[in-house]
């Protein structure tokens, strides 16, 4: 594709849009590395700026990603996580044939503080497991969960490999506990340094951070978890339906 220096478009998003057509168009493969900014520039004819201020767009938009040292990639189509279910990151990778894989970042029991004491409506200083897990897809880090969970329905559990299993799984088939509801609260922000380094992103770098209260069929809080998403990988979707009384009598 040839970039006209006469057309109202300026250069930098004719380049975007011609690399964006590439890709779709199966030219480059999730996680194949992009041309040189130097190739780049011989290819299209146009300015290292014009090659830097296109690929800043394109990084932005979650279509590429970089690697420190070793140049500019592709990135995966977003990940589509429905809201109408309540899963956790196992079953929402495995259900896409993805690998799932976590490391293990802290496991310990905790005294609540007043903040955890207050959500969980026990008194001060309950015991709590804390279970702090980078989240990986293929190989490919994607989310830091940082779970509190209570120490009383699931005791020994740090026993477990967390590395590999599944929180919900371990809870509901070794400690008989579903969780059958959650309330969550979604928000755009900035990867702080060190999130910026576990998930693997440039920073600063757009984040989803999400906070879940669990319940199991008694209506008791078991799980609080805050989680942050790479906010060039994931896109979460809901269904929206209209109140009862806007469906009726709409002739």
């Amino acid at each position: 594709m040839r970039l006209s220096r006469e057309a109202p478009t300026p250069l930098y998003l004719q380049l975007k849009n011609a690399l964006v057509a590439d890709i779709d168009a199966g030219q480059y493969k999730p996680h194949e590395r992009l041309m040189s900014e130097r190739e780049l520039c011989e290819k299209f004819k146009v300015s290292r700026m014009t090659v830097r201020q296109a690929l800043t767009e394109m990084i932005r938009d979650g279509i590429l990603y970089t690697q420190a040292g070793k140049g500019t990639y592709v990135s995966e189509s977003k990940i589509k996580q429905e809201l109408q279910t309540l899963t956790g990151f196992s079953q929402d990778m495995a259900a896409r044939g993805a690998v799932v894989s976590a490391q293990v970042l802290e496991a310990r029991i905790i005294p609540a503080p007043l903040t955890l004491a207050a959500i969980f409506a026990v008194p001060l200083n309950t015991e709590l497991v804390l279970l702090s897990r980078l989240r990986l897809s293929d190989g490919i880090p994607l989310a830091i969960e940082e779970a509190y969970v209570r120490h009383e329905v699931c005791a020994d559990i740090l026993e477990c490999d967390f590395s590999k299993e599944s929180l919900y799984n371990v809870l509901a088939t070794r400690y008989n506990t579903i969780l059958v509801r959650a309330e969550q609260t979604m928000e755009a922000s900035l990867a702080s340094p060190k999130e910026a380094e576990l998930l693997q992103i440039t920073s600063p770098s757009p984040v989803l951070r999400m906070e879940r209260l669990s319940y199991n069929e008694l209506h008791m809080l078991i799980e609080y978890v805050k989680s942050t998403y790479r906010g060039d990988r994931y896109n979460f979707h809901t269904t929206l339906n209209p109140k009862a009384e806007y469906g009726q009598n709409r002739a």
